[in-house]
């Protein structure tokens, strides 16, 4: 890689490359790569990959690091590969309604570039200023709206990628429909780089939305507030956001920005509609008696703009707010929506039960929870009881019919909780697949379904 890439873009520094071993799962091990590398072209990775193959070094694709499972995790020797400065867009097209942009594409910088054309890129994690688009589709995030609009694999159209071979290929497609061939772009969403390099990225758009009403709804616990959505869904209503946060949340935030949101409310409950004129209005007062119906202690329709993006705002601040009262291990699990108050309910059995501070976050309209399990820094006896409740959480969730990663991915923190999942012939369809694409076993080795797991459901 000297030998063949510009200068600048191989890093040899350790205390340098230290900066790109991990991803925001704390929990997640990870170890010391030999180098950092970071291309700026296809080609320079299609020249990355083909050394890793030629000496039989692992390769770790890395984005901005915002991850919560470690599947950017360097792993022992290995080469990473930053995608940071492929951040180009290099076309939005408003006929076609697409863009064509670079993985190190801030997801915020697509938004707003496509605001300009009166065009709209719906998935928006919470991470959206500053996760990147190559790192969404490794993932295939979700985020706020997706209850409504979907998460990311329903916007891809096409793909640029290095193989584990050393090609560098396109899949998919620009046009609206197209049926020719397996859908290998799509199999490449939600893989996490252990199929191939990610060099580019091309993306369906929307148009922008009319504004947004906000529907705010004040729980006594998060067991009402789960049958609020269990009534929402019951009615017929597809809310452009349902989002919950509990009062562990809420006091952090509170404590970190002074916003005085834990004062009323244990749990918030916070719904939108896009839906434009009367309709708007109609779904708006709907959800609202949804609210009412199942025990809420004040609930309203906001009318004042600047005080329902605040209450958005504290949403997306609740997950760093909570990490400065020490590690935090993010659960990720995701259920239908009627059990989502029987969830709710069972992780705070499960808290209880565990000793173990849990809060709550959810995109709760689609039944994503993320239960947020905080112990105090250096207590190994308390992140021992928490291991314990990381794993009960997700027995539960499969137990009500749900899943284990709703949007975060598998990485290495729920390698095992995806062996419970799937059954055994198809955990052997994935590991049929990656020696395809990879046939030297040397993209992102160890994560998302381990070599050595082979067991699964009998099922």
């Amino acid at each position: 890689m000297r030998q063949e890439l510009p200068d600048g873009r191989l890093i040899e520094d350790a205390e340098v490359a230290a900066g790109f071993v991990h991803d925001e799962a704390e929990w997640a091990p990870h170890g010391t790569p030999l180098a950092v590398v970071r291309p700026r072209t296809a080609e320079e990775v299609r020249t990355v990959v083909r050394a890793c193959l030629r000496h039989g070094v692992p390769l770790v694709t890395r984005g901005a690091g915002t991850g919560l499972s470690g599947g950017a995790n360097a792993v022992e020797g290995c080469v990473v590969l930053s995608t940071e400065h492929m951040n180009a867009i290099r076309e939005i097209d408003p006929v076609e309604r697409l863009a064509v942009v670079g993985p190190g594409v801030v997801n915020d910088d697509l938004r707003a570039a496509c605001a300009e054309h009166g065009l709209w890129y719906p998935p928006d994690p919470a991470s959206a200023p500053w996760s990147t688009i190559g790192g969404n589709v490794a993932t295939n995030a979700g985020g706020l709206c997706c209850v409504k609009y979907g998460v990311t694999r329903d916007y891809v159209l096409g793909l640029e990628v290095v193989t584990g071979t050393g090609e560098l290929v396109r899949l998919g497609r620009r046009t609206a429909k197209g049926v020719a061939g397996y859908d290998l772009a799509g199999l490449m969403v939600g893989s996490e780089g252990t199929l191939g390099v990610i060099t580019e990225i091309t993306v369906r758009l929307r148009p922008l939305r009319e504004p947004e009403r906000t529907v705010a709804g004040y729980f006594s616990s998060v067991v009402d507030a789960g049958r609020a959505v269990a009534a929402v869904g019951a009615a017929g209503l597809t809310p452009s956001a349902l989002e919950l946060i509990d009062r562990h949340c809420l006091a952090a935030v509170d404590k970190w920005k002074n916003m005085g949101l834990s004062v009323d409310a244990d749990v918030v409950l916070l719904g939108r509609t896009d839906a434009p004129g009367l309709a708007g209005e109609q779904e708006a007062a709907r959800m609202l008696a949804c609210f009412e119906e199942a025990g809420a202690t004040w609930a309203a329709q906001s009318t004042d703009q600047e005080e329902a993006d605040a209450l958005f705002a504290a949403r997306r601040l609740a997950y760093p707010a909570l990490e400065r009262l020490g590690p935090v291990l993010t659960e990720d699990v995701c259920v239908p929506k009627a059990a989502v108050p029987e969830m709710l309910a069972r992780i705070e059995a499960t808290a209880a039960r565990h000793d173990t501070l849990i809060a709550n976050i959810a995109h709760a309209g689609d039944g994503n929870l993320h239960p947020l399990l905080i112990t105090p820094p250096g207590d190994a006896a308390a992140r021992e009881r928490a291991q314990a409740a990381f794993h009960e959480i997700i027995a539960d969730a499969l137990a009500l019919g749900g899943t284990v990663t709703g949007e975060h991915g598998v990485g290495l923190l729920k390698r095992d909780g995806l062996a419970q999942e799937l059954p055994a012939p198809v955990l052997a369809m994935h590991h049929a697949i990656k020696a395809a694409l990879d046939p030297q076993g040397i993209l992102n080795p160890g994560k998302v379904v381990p070599e050595s797991a082979r067991k699964g459901r009998a099922d």
